[in-house]
């Protein structure tokens, strides 16, 4: 609406006025304009976040283990063994994942996902 009016404006400027004065008009219209817009896409890239995509940091400490997302059908750990066919019906949907650090400390297990049909520890079995 104020673009529309502004541009309403400056077209009546130049068909009531004189040309020089409707140029100067819009050349301090638009660098107005244009700081606005500075202005306003800065703030977005603040309150965005920068639009990075999130960083997850996965530690562990010493013998521990540590997984990042989703765990499928895996074996993670000493003498730790999947045997056999999958156990699950099909394909579960993985929740998403947000973000979030997962650390482990020492002798733990931390995952930042969900856990199907695995076996995680020492000496487990599925």
């Amino acid at each position: 609406m104020v673009t529309g009016l502004a541009s309403l404006g400056l077209v009546l400027l130049a068909v009531l006025g004189d040309l020089d004065t409707a140029a100067q008009a819009a050349s301090v219209a638009g660098s107005v304009v244009s700081l606005a817009a500075l202005l306003v896409s800065v703030l977005a890239l603040f309150w965005s976040g920068g639009g990075s995509p999130t960083v997850r940091r996965v530690r562990a400490g010493r013998g521990a283990i540590a997984v990042g997302g989703n765990i499928t059908g895996a074996a993670v750990g000493k003498d730790v063994a999947v045997t056999g066919p999958p156990t699950s019906t099909g394909t579960t949907p993985h929740a998403p994942l947000d973000g979030a650090d997962v650390r482990a400390r020492a002798n733990g297990i931390a995952v930042g996902g969900d856990v199907t049909d695995s076996a995680i520890g020492e000496g487990g079995q599925r």
